[in-house]
């Protein structure tokens, strides 16, 4: 395809989205730098990355055709320095994403693309502490990654055009459609999805109603594909809970206060798919 002789991707963070987001770029011929804190989160990701490439050949979401990209990972922060475009894909928690952004920035050559894969907090936050505002925006991937082909792409208040421009054509290379929005607490996505997710716990630590029939209403009464119970088991309710207190902080608004049960299950360890217990039970899972 001749993608990586274009572009080559660093990703910061080897969680559920990092190794999504690598799966992707790898399966269409991007190389990519995944970098995180420990050898044994990194020899995890990796086998995760192999493990849905083979799953998204089969389902025919990337080719199954073509070299695939180079997977390179490290320990190092300085290894993104030789990338055409970063992304920050490390938890919700705004302090750390704005220490990495603001160390990346600096190792980067000027006018490279750096993207955060925030769920909620605004891209001008992020911006602020960076060498170059400019080259800052937000890509919300959805989960996962190389079967979701449609995503937010947050212009915040700096983004300057050329770093938008080249980040579309990454997305064009992934066949992914990035839908450019605004920038503000949660964007859009999250700004309806977070809530809708708080509330629907809340309806079932009230007892109105349990985990399955919430979502069985959602998806006979309205179409959806998953209920919103199934979809924060999906994206991870730790991740949920983080999410909810940006919103809340940024906004003001007590709707995002996240409810008691959500806090529970969070503490209890029981954050959905990746534990392999949320609102509901998922076997084979660890």
């Amino acid at each position: 395809m001749g993608a990586d002789a274009e572009h080559r991707l660093a990703i910061v963070g080897a969680g559920v989205m990092g190794t999504g987001i690598a799966t992707l770029a790898v399966g269409y011929g991007v190389p990519v730098t995944l970098i995180d804190v420990g050898e044994s989160i990194l020899a995890e990701a990796r086998t995760a990355v192999a493990q849905q490439l083979r799953l998204a050949r089969l389902m025919g979401s990337l080719p199954r055709e073509g070299a695939e990209g180079e997977l390179v990972t490290g320990v190092r922060l300085a290894d993104v320095a030789a990338a055409t475009i970063v992304v920050e894909a490390v938890t919700e928690r705004a302090r750390l994403k704005l220490d990495i952004l603001a160390e990346v920035s600096r190792l980067v050559a000027p006018g490279t693309p750096l993207l955060s894969n925030t769920s909620a907090i605004p891209i001008g936050e992020l911006a602020g502490v960076t060498a170059r505002p400019q080259d800052v925006l937000g890509v919300h991937f959805m989960n996962p990654p190389y079967l979701i082909k449609m995503l937010e792409v947050i212009r915040g208040p700096r983004t300057g055009q050329e770093a938008l421009t080249r980040t579309l054509a990454l997305l064009d290379v992934l066949e992914c459609t990035g839908v450019v929005v605004g920038d503000g607490p949660g964007f859009v996505i999250n700004r309806v999805l977070q809530r809708m997710i708080n509330e629907a716990a809340r309806i079932v630590q009230d007892g109105i109603a349990g985990p399955e029939d919430v979502d069985a209403l959602f998806t006979g009464c309205l179409g959806h594909r998953t209920g919103p119970l199934a979809t924060a088991d999906l994206i991870g309710l730790d991740n949920v809970a983080d999410s909810l207190r940006v919103l809340l902080e940024r906004t003001g608004d007590e709707g995002y206060r996240p409810c008691d049960l959500l806090l529970d299950k969070v503490k209890a360890g029981q954050w959905g798919r990746k534990t392999g217990r949320g609102f509901f039970e998922y076997g084979g899972t660890r």
